[in-house]
């Protein structure tokens, strides 16, 4: 029997943020109408940086919890233990931007990543610069040589501190990213998990654990561990977490520390404080400052039963910067003394203010839209012909979604272009068209080609589009956000062949240009389908992938086969 005091588990979410906003309505307001975007009630009204988290719900504090004076100015929330969207993270973007742009500080998890990388395209076309900073501090979810790939944990607490309170003090947004990285960086966890978590929805424990056995290293959602077995002692297992802390960090005489010791969701205080006082022990007996300590739930997955200690290893500044005031319904810090003298705000605001009317954007209109909108609307309805011929080709190579990819996403594109008003402008169709089809079916060639259209969007200053510019902007994001080259067998050698052709076709008939690229690309097609694929899942085949024709190389190619025919009808009509 599930033992759990809810109502329907599908409300779970949503009544639970209803009462936090009716609970705190003078300092959390929402920022979109789903109410999954939560900000301060003063956010975007102090020149400020912001500061953007999220993550799934289940955690509280972590995420929603932080949001406030001193900590971060907004917040996306997801259903239980999963990512919220781009469009929430970019409606707290937006309410919490007011000039000085908005850093995105979160952990590290793929989902998570993939939504805060859309939102923040969708944030720098709307002009917002946005940074980005993720937690690394769970110390066993990666080995050292890989800790760029660490999941983000308790430890996040201090960098929303040292950021908040960099933030509130009036610091630009390039120095409150590097405060926050540079916590990150400082910051280790270790964590144990003695019972698992039961989610609303499933009714169903996250992992098992027999009686009397614990798992080391277990992560928030549930993830395996680095150790499973009987249950020891709070000194046994604090000394455990020790012993791998001090391998990892400076823990020596006159080092400076910040200490978290935070219960998982149902773990006693008193409890909590047995480790403390066995962290606080071996840190004194080894010369180490404890500079500020922090002991309750700051980080929780539900009613998990377990604790972590998380330790900043600290500098002057984000020693005094942990020390400045911070206040939010779930957290409040007092007013130690310190030199970082936060700006003082305003009175929070008890209705939405103008900051909150910015997320309702105003659609940009042209007299003489150009033709890229009909253009996209009819490969758009074109495309989903070639599903099963991109079904097959990723199941060989890849997990076989590439066929639903393309199809949900040129359909939801179909359907966003359809609701622009008439007179929209180029950079709004590109715009409309990336966010749909990176959120129709969510996945890494959704996000690379989705988020690549929302930066060739940027490209877009007037209707005098020249292809070669999108192009190039494009080609530059999906480099950057894939992590491939040219040559590593991917979409991406397909777009460089486009660009290459483009440049090399000075010709104005769209026909022709269009053509050439479509040659250029069949080349590619041909000519790689021999080579080894050295990137994403593909890579993973190894020798196998060896004369497959590359999906993504393909998709781009029925992409010009549909605009070919697009652009032969529109000449055959005029």
């Amino acid at each position: 029997m599930l033992r759990k005091i809810i109502n329907a588990p599908q409300d779970f979410v949503d009544e639970s943020i209803d009462g936090i906003l009716l609970a705190h309505p003078d300092t959390l307001r929402a920022a979109d109408a789903e109410r999954r975007a939560i900000v301060r009630a003063d956010a975007g009204t102090s020149n400020r940086v912001g500061i953007v988290t999220g993550g799934g719900s289940g955690h509280l504090p972590l995420f929603l919890g932080y949001v406030g004076r001193g900590l971060a100015s907004g917040v996306a929330v997801g259903n239980v233990f999963s990512s919220p969207s781009p469009e929430q993270i970019h409606a707290a973007t937006i309410a919490s931007d007011d000039g000085a742009g908005v850093l995105y500080l979160y952990g590290n998890y793929g989902g998570d990543v993939y939504t805060f990388d859309l939102a923040a395209d969708l944030s720098s076309a709307d002009g917002v610069p946005t940074a980005t900073v993720v937690g690394t501090d769970d110390i066993l979810s990666a080995p050292t040589e890989k800790a760029a790939t660490r999941r983000g944990v308790a430890g996040l607490f201090f960098a929303y501190k040292t950021a908040g309170a960099s933030a509130e003090r009036g610091d630009d947004l390039e120095t409150v990213t590097e405060i926050a990285q540079r916590t990150v960086d400082r910051t280790r966890t270790m964590g144990v998990g003695l019972s698992p978590t039961i989610l609303p929805t499933a009714g169903e424990p996250t992992f098992t654990l027999d009686e009397g056995e614990m798992e080391v290293g277990i992560g928030i959602h549930g993830e395996p561990g680095h150790h499973r077995g009987p249950l020891e002692t709070a000194d046994e297992i604090t000394d455990r977490f020790m012993a791998e802390l001090v391998k990892e960090l400076p823990l020596t005489t006159g080092t400076k520390v910040a200490v978290l010791v935070n219960g998982l969701g149902s773990t006693p205080l008193e409890e909590l404080y047995l480790i403390y006082r066995r962290v606080h022990r071996t840190l004194i007996e080894r010369g180490v400052e404890i500079a500020h300590t922090f002991v309750g739930e700051y980080a929780t997955s539900l009613e998990m039963a377990g604790a972590s200690v998380s330790i900043c290893h600290l500098d002057d500044e984000l020693s005094d910067l942990i020390s400045q005031p911070a206040d939010s319904p779930f957290f409040t810090h007092g007013s130690p003394t310190g030199n970082a003298s936060p700006r003082e705000t305003t009175s929070a605001p008890t209705a939405p203010t103008d900051a909150s009317k910015r997320t309702e954007r105003e659609i940009e209109t042209v007299q003489e839209p150009g033709p890229l909108r009909e253009a996209l609307v009819d490969v758009a309805t074109r495309l989903p012909a070639h599903n099963d011929e991109l079904r097959e080709l990723d199941a060989a190579l890849g997990d076989g979604d590439l066929g639903i990819t393309v199809t949900s996403g040129a359909n939801a594109v179909r359907e966003a272009l359809a609701a622009l008003p008439a007179g929209a402008s180029s950079r709004e169709v590109l715009r409309a068209a990336g966010t749909a089809f990176a959120s129709a079916n969510p996945s890494t060639f959704a996000a690379l080609i989705g988020g690549a259209t929302l930066a060739a969007a940027s490209a877009a200053v007037s209707e005098e589009i020249e292809p070669l510019t999108l192009v190039e902007k494009i080609q530059e994001r999906v480099a950057q956000r894939g992590g491939a080259e040219v040559g590593d067998k991917t979409v991406l050698d397909a777009i460089d062949a486009i660009r290459a052709s483009l440049a090399e076709t000075p010709s104005a008939d769209p026909v022709e240009r269009a053509r050439a690229a479509r040659e250029a690309v069949s080349a590619v097609v041909t000519d790689y389908a021999d080579k080894h694929s050295m990137r994403g899942r593909a890579a993973w085949v190894g020798e196998r992938s060896i004369g497959r024709k590359d999906p993504g190389q393909v998709a781009a190619l029925r992409f010009l086969d549909d605009l070919i025919e697009h652009l032969e009808a529109r000449l055959a009509r005029s």
